[in-house]
């Protein structure tokens, strides 16, 4: 053996990892395994489970629910060109706010004492329920009745990114796994051939980025994919010139027994994600263009979402394909499509927005209501905050607001034609029945078949939550 021989060979030996779980009568490797066996997600990975961790898991309890579709509108639509129609903020148009409204409040950009502006829209009462819906939003009128509105949503964050990720995530700070994440961890998911979480981006995607759909601390199996528009639905995902499908399988195989028994000596939940992803992603190859590929979809059914070519990359044919996701057994589907941040030419900025969205919004809704899956399916509509009384811009823009903001939900256990919450005759502050972000996760992991305070998972030494130490279920809204 030569000098360098030798020295690597020492140098092995000397090694934290081999300390650990060799000397000391595998102290280190006892100790790990003991942290395991206390940690909330070892149980999912058993020996002869780690196959397919992501298999269905039972919730808490039986949920009205068992699959997401979440539309995040983000750039914060304004509540107050859409949803919550305010006559005395017409009446004052121009005006300046009264004083005490201001006091201890922060707005993003703007001078708070800036003129207060009207809606730019007329509303109207829509459907047996009455509900006041802008005429910008024709589509979503007709749903009235299926929807429930919540007008008296708060949240802590005054700027895209922060809310965005605190929307998602349950915090504004980077790194807490995402709703979708949480969801997929609880429930597992329904489809062999596909992720259980699937992103859809139209627009500019989201100022966040991925944080908002990442699995934080959890193992990266709960993560969102991002299905591409054009191309392949995921990066790489046909083989490279030379390598047939015999072959990617047998090189698949060698691959995953190597893992196999890696992830029996570790016992770490990210080589079980490894084995996971090569195989999904060997499944995508199949699964996934036949899912893009809108062809078997009726003309009607096109005209319904407003898609006048299947292979144009918009939010509308993201609509299509969430539908198309959720019926072979995705867990939950997110549409991102930021374009709302009007902070100057509001009035053609939220025609242009509402134009865009609103057919296939309500396509989506009416769609999986024909076909019997918005029963157990939730849709969700909205942004991470909304847009002040204030004018800025000239006369024809609104800041950032975080006091209050509207959302819209429709499907399994969620009260229909209802409207929950009120804000002031300003449309500044709440009046009544405040929703904040962590009360509205709490409800929507409720009716999934989750007790928020018991979804937990056990990450630096203390179990972590989609809520964190918050959140009340907003009973006024479940059916």
């Amino acid at each position: 053996m030569n000098q360098n021989s030798f020295h690597d060979v020492r140098a092995s030996y000397l090694r934290r990892r081999w300390f650990l779980k060799d000397c000391g009568l595998g102290l280190g490797a006892i100790a790990a395994g003991a942290m395991l066996s206390q940690d909330s997600a070892a149980a999912t990975w058993r020996e002869g489970e780690s196959a397919n961790p992501l298999a269905p898991r039972q919730p808490h309890f039986p949920g009205k629910a068992k699959r997401v579709i979440y539309m995040f509108h983000a750039g914060a639509p304004s509540h107050l060109d859409l949803f919550d129609n305010k006559p005395e903020l017409t009446k004052r148009d121009g005006q300046l706010p009264p004083a005490e409204l201001l006091k201890g409040y922060r707005a993003a950009f703007i001078n708070p004492n800036s003129a207060l502006l009207g809606p730019k829209f007329k509303y109207e009462k829509r459907g047996e329920c009455g509900m006041e819906l802008s005429e910008v939003l024709p589509h979503t009128a007709k749903l009235a009745d299926d929807i429930c509105l919540i007008r008296s949503m708060q949240t802590d964050a005054v700027n895209h990114a922060p809310a965005q990720i605190m929307m998602n995530t349950g915090s504004q700070q980077f790194g807490r796994p995402s709703f979708g994440s949480w969801t997929l961890y609880g429930l597992g998911s329904e489809s062999a051939d596909l992720p259980g979480f699937v992103v859809l981006m139209s627009a500019k995607g989201t100022s966040g980025g991925a944080s908002n759909y990442g699995s934080g601390f959890l193992p990266t199996m709960y993560g969102g994919i991002p299905f591409r528009s054009k191309g392949d639905p995921v990066l790489y995902l046909s083989n490279p010139a030379g390598i047939d499908d015999e072959s990617q399988r047998a090189s698949l195989d060698s691959l995953n027994r190597l893992n196999e028994l890696a992830y029996k000596a570790a016992g770490d939940p990210e080589i079980a994600a490894r084995i996971q992803s090569y195989e999904m992603a060997y499944r995508l190859q199949t699964s996934a263009p036949e899912l893009m590929n809108l062809g078997s979809e009726s003309k009607e059914t096109l005209e319904r979402y407003g898609i006048k070519d299947p292979n144009e990359a918009n939010y509308a044919r993201n609509c299509l394909l969430a539908r198309r996701l959720i019926e072979r057994g995705v867990r939950f589907v997110q549409l991102f499509h930021e374009a709302w941040d009007q902070h100057g030419n509001l009035t053609a900025g939220v025609r242009r927005n509402a134009l865009d969205t609103d057919q296939a919004s309500a396509a989506l809704v009416a769609d999986l209501k024909e076909r019997g899956l918005l029963q157990d399916t939730i849709v969700v509509w909205g942004g991470e905050f909304g847009r002040t009384p204030m004018v800025q811009g000239g006369n024809d823009g609104r800041d950032h607001h975080n006091r209050c903001f509207s959302v819209w939900l429709a499907g399994g256990g969620i009260k229909s034609g209802h409207v929950h919450g009120l804000t002031d005759e300003l449309g500044f502050n709440v009046s009544e029945n405040p929703v904040h972000v962590h009360d509205l996760n709490a409800t929507l992991l409720h009716l999934l078949g989750f007790d928020h305070t018991r979804l937990t998972y056990r990450f630096q030494g203390r179990d972590y939550r989609l809520t964190d130490v918050h959140g009340n279920l907003v009973q006024g809204i479940l059916s």
